[in-house]
């Protein structure tokens, strides 16, 4: 059943629970406390560690406490395509992990990461809270596994050492960017030279000259401490990342069927508040960054949005014309 349409049968489920005198989705008895251990990269000083904070309030409130979520952050539990393999296996209750992370149990989910897609942070959200969350669930739940949220990232910049003013300012530009097909596609496409290279490694090769440039939301140039090596910021706009939530199939069972209405109620409180300390700490982190001595340049992203488009790399990719149609509804209605 889809995480939207559960929360909107709950009264009646457990109406009909009560009724039934058991619940087919768990043994715990009604004093029992489930407790379910949460894996993320991102350190406590992160507006998605506090996302993750109001997740766990929101389901202890929703849920009268009995359902219980511990976090571990920072990569404790390792990264993020180990700990979706471990709540695949039942290892971990809950992992978190960008979309492309995802395409590798998910392919149709690569949609998701071509440049530009969405022209707002709206059009981002009524896709994965309707038509294409849809998908997405469906495909995960055939992974043995249960999407139940999506924190994000949102929108990506560009941090560079020397201004980037202009399409003609990225050339040569050594960048490092996610290892997306589309997102390197992107780069190339305006002139840069993508580079990998493992995110833990970008400070010090920022600082040392081995890239010229890097690329995230504007709350990670603070968070890690880009702006000691270089002074700008180019608002690219040019791709936007969801943090997905991935429940192991076991940790699912052990929520009985009248409780689960509740939980998947404070998850969605919790992911939606999220959103809000994103925008909130991408504020904050641009004043920081301003008040650092770095530079904020815009750009015209339509001029970026029409070199990407024209490359021939990015026009042989192909997606699953379902999906496409899933996110041109969700684009439609915003």
């Amino acid at each position: 059943m889809k995480i939207r349409k559960i929360a909107a049968v709950a009264s009646a489920l457990v109406m009909a629970v009560g009724l039934a005198g058991c619940g087919g989705g768990g043994s715990a008895s009604a004093g029992d406390v489930i407790k379910l251990k949460l894996a993320m990269v991102d350190n406590e000083s992160t507006p998605y560690y506090k996302g993750a904070q109001k997740i766990a309030e929101e389901v202890k409130a929703a849920t009268d406490g009995r359902v219980e979520i511990q976090i571990n952050a920072g990569g404790l539990l390792g990264d993020e395509r180990g700990t979706v393999e471990m709540a695949m296996n039942g290892d971990v209750d809950i992992a978190t992990a960008a979309n492309s992370v995802m395409t590798n149990w998910i392919p149709e989910m690569s949609v998701l990461e071509q440049a530009f897609l969405w022209d707002n942070a709206d059009q981002a959200h009524a896709a994965v809270d309707g038509p294409v969350g849809e998908l997405i669930e469906k495909a995960a739940e055939a992974q043995g596994v249960h999407v139940i949220g999506y924190m994000e990232s949102g929108f990506r910049n560009t941090f560079s050492k020397d201004p980037i003013t202009s399409i003609d300012d990225f050339s040569g530009v050594k960048i490092r960017t996610m290892q997306s097909p589309a997102q390197l596609a992107a780069f190339e496409s305006f002139g840069a030279m993508p580079v990998a290279l493992p995110a833990g490694e970008q400070f010090t090769a920022l600082q040392q000259g081995t890239i010229d440039a890097a690329e995230n939301a504007t709350v990670n140039m603070q968070a890690n401490r880009f702006y000691e090596v270089i002074k700008n910021h180019t608002t690219t706009e040019h791709n936007f990342v969801y943090i997905l939530l991935v429940m192991s199939d076991k940790a699912w069972q052990s929520i009985p069927d009248d409780v689960r209405p509740a939980f998947l109620e404070g998850v969605q409180a919790g992911y939606q508040a999220e959103r809000e300390y994103l925008v909130e700490a991408n504020t904050t982190a641009a004043d920081e960054l301003k008040s650092n001595g770095v530079q904020f340049h815009d750009i015209d992203r339509a001029a970026l949005k029409a070199a990407y488009e024209a490359s021939p790399t990015v026009q042989a990719f192909t997606y699953d014309p379902e999906w496409v149609a899933a996110v041109d509804e969700a684009k439609a209605s915003h």
